[in-house]
């Protein structure tokens, strides 16, 4: 079960945003496998194992940046005028300007701002390094994951208690094999909650004969079939897509837990990330 004390304020737009709000909760059929778990209905594979809906204490849905004007003069037009105290901020899919204008809105409030990164245009690594030396100004932690599932502890008092006790960020599996079939345990999800799903995946898989393509080929359908939600845009910094250094993250979440660390196929610019 995990819990925590953690309180969090979520600025978002668009659907990855209420998929995150969603997982946090875990409320029934809040999976968006849509009975994709092969037994066309759902395995209830998180029922009362978690809930943080207690932990979020304001959700602002905020304005598509695609419809606001690419320079914004006063960027606090766009920022609820009221902001509560919590922990951690999370901000999804902001216009860059009114994202650039968050830590000063936020400083006094918060300890700490995370920015994930499901789009290469969500937040370029310039804006990135703009916001983590605005945050270090004004004594607040600062971390943009990108993707989201790629979020590990960064020596970082309160993102690292976020990645613990929500049990959020890269994946962690644990599996045991007997008679050929695997016991999933899931100690860490990617923050939409899909190592869930590949979970219920991993405890039908055939164990007792099997080859890493066929294993990589049952996480990989899994992974896209959930599903993920990661852009297909090539990012300049990984020259990859996002989605596909995802699938790269979960794939090797379950290699670790087999004990099996050589992925020859991860692309070279991408094994600092995954590996």
């Amino acid at each position: 079960m995990f819990q925590s004390d953690l309180q969090l304020i979520v600025f978002h737009y668009g659907f990855f945003g209420e998929r995150f709000i969603a997982n946090l909760m875990n409320y029934s059929n809040s999976c968006p496998s849509f009975g994709a778990c092969g037994i066309n209905s759902c395995t209830l594979c998180k029922e009362k194992l978690y809930s943080f809906s207690k932990n979020i204490v304001a959700s602002f849905s905020m304005v598509d940046p695609r419809t606001m004007p690419s320079f914004i003069e006063d960027a606090e037009d766009f920022l609820p005028r009221f902001i509560p105290e919590a922990d951690i901020a999370i901000a999804i899919n902001l216009h860059a300007d009114v994202l650039s204008a968050l830590p000063e809105k936020i400083a006094g409030k918060v300890s700490a701002l995370i920015v994930p990164v499901e789009e290469p245009k969500w937040c370029t690594p310039g804006l990135a390094k703009q916001l983590k030396e605005k945050c270090e100004d004004l004594g607040l932690e600062f971390l943009a994951p990108k993707p989201f599932c790629a979020m590990r502890k960064s020596g970082q008092r309160t993102i690292d208690r976020f990645v613990e006790e929500f049990g959020i960020g890269y994946p962690e599996f644990e599996i045991e094999i007997e008679d050929g079939r695997g016991r999933v345990r899931i100690l860490r999800s990617q923050p939409c909650g899909c190592a869930w799903f590949i979970g219920v995946k991993l405890r039908g898989f055939d164990f007792s004969d099997y080859t890493m393509r066929d294993l990589w080929n049952t996480v990989s359908e899994a992974h896209h079939s959930y599903p993920c939600t990661a852009s297909m845009e090539r990012d300049v910094e990984y020259e990859e897509t996002l989605l596909h250094v995802a699938g790269y993250i979960a794939r090797h979440a379950v290699d670790k837990a087999l004990g099996y660390e050589g992925d020859e196929e991860i692309p070279e610019q991408l094994r600092k990330i995954v590996l």
